[in-house]
């Protein structure tokens, strides 16, 4: 776990109701992800996305991985 990685998440109650974002920004990390899920490389959501950094990325994959590993997932029958 990389602490320093993880400030770059920030949750604000004003913000996107609540939920976590990219350093303040009305990014969502589940924004951040749903792009990478869909087939966009780091390129293109870096590009499409200007005011994002690498680390950003990464931030959000690191925060997903710690809240899967809080929380069981159901599993889809």
């Amino acid at each position: 776990m990389n602490i320093e990685r993880l400030k770059r998440i920030t949750v604000e109650a004003d913000k996107c109701g609540g939920r976590p974002c990219i350093r303040g920004y009305r990014m969502r990390v589940s924004d951040v992800l749903e792009l990478l899920a869909s087939g966009a490389s780091y390129e293109e959501v870096l590009r499409d996305y200007d005011f994002l950094e690498k680390e950003d990325i990464y931030a959000a994959i690191e925060y997903a991985a710690l809240q899967l590993d809080r929380y069981p997932v159901a599993q889809a029958s």
